[in-house]
């Protein structure tokens, strides 16, 4: 008896064995069509993003006191004109977006460039340092106010960088009103960059050039922006600042 349930219970496994086959050629043909549209959708989004970004560069008026910097893709390249004379040393493709609040802000993207302005700019930048070339970190941004009422919001309060340093946003070489009123579902872009590595105006010429020294053998491995909160037209905070690093 004990026998002849065992073959009946091995009948059954081979039985349910025999009708659990893999999928049909069509049912995986599907599958493949599925997955194929998935990453041809995801490559869409991304030749989307890209062209976007693109659009904005194309419509960027060059700043007028800092070199043109936009055709600097690839680290070493550089780039003159009558501003200057500009140096890739460190890029990211950021392309992200982050809320804060109503405020969308997107990072398009990261430079860090070593900048020798032209003698007729070196007193622009003599505020911040006496130094006749130096490097800075940017980035380029876009804001989008997604709400019907003005509010007043700065893409970068504060920012800190892997070397060391602090800076705040009356720092920023670009000036270009990113910062303050931004009216209902209105948009701003573009550049905020902030002088990194520079001599300190106050050292002695022995410490000044021991201070240059120092700051030149450290590499900009990351900066982290601070924005601001986001304010009504009467002041009042109705988001939070947001903290944001990014690497190269």
């Amino acid at each position: 008896m004990k026998q002849f349930l065992f073959i009946m219970v091995l009948m059954l496994l081979v039985g349910c064995s025999a009708n659990a086959t893999p999928g049909t050629p069509e049912d995986n043909a599907s599958i493949g069509d599925q997955t194929e549209s998935e990453n041809a959708s995801k490559e869409n989004e991304n030749e989307s993003n890209q062209e976007e970004t693109q659009d904005l560069f194309d419509q960027y008026q060059p700043n007028p006191q800092v070199t043109d910097d936009r055709t600097l893709k690839k680290v070493g390249q550089s780039y003159e004109d009558e501003k200057g004379e500009a140096t890739l040393k460190g890029y990211k493709d950021v392309n992200q977006t982050y809320k804060v609040g109503p405020i969308e802000l997107t990072v398009k993207e990261m430079k860090w460039i070593h900048l020798r302005p032209d003698y007729s700019m070196i007193d622009y930048f003599h505020v911040l340092t006496h130094d006749e070339e130096f490097d800075f970190a940017k980035v380029f941004v876009e804001i989008k106010n997604t709400s019907s009422e003005t509010v007043n919001f700065a893409p970068i309060a504060l920012l800190k960088t892997s070397t060391g340093e602090t800076m705040d946003w009356e720092k920023d070489i670009y000036l270009e009103e990113l910062n303050g009123e931004l009216e209902g579902n209105s948009t701003k872009f573009g550049n905020l960059g902030f002088i990194i590595n520079a001599s300190e105006r106050d050292h002695g010429h022995g410490e000044e050039e021991e201070h240059e020294q120092d700051h030149q053998e450290k590499s900009l491995e990351w900066i982290e922006i601070t924005t601001s909160d986001v304010f009504d037209e009467n002041q009042k905070k109705i988001a939070d600042a947001q903290k944001i690093k990014i690497e190269f």
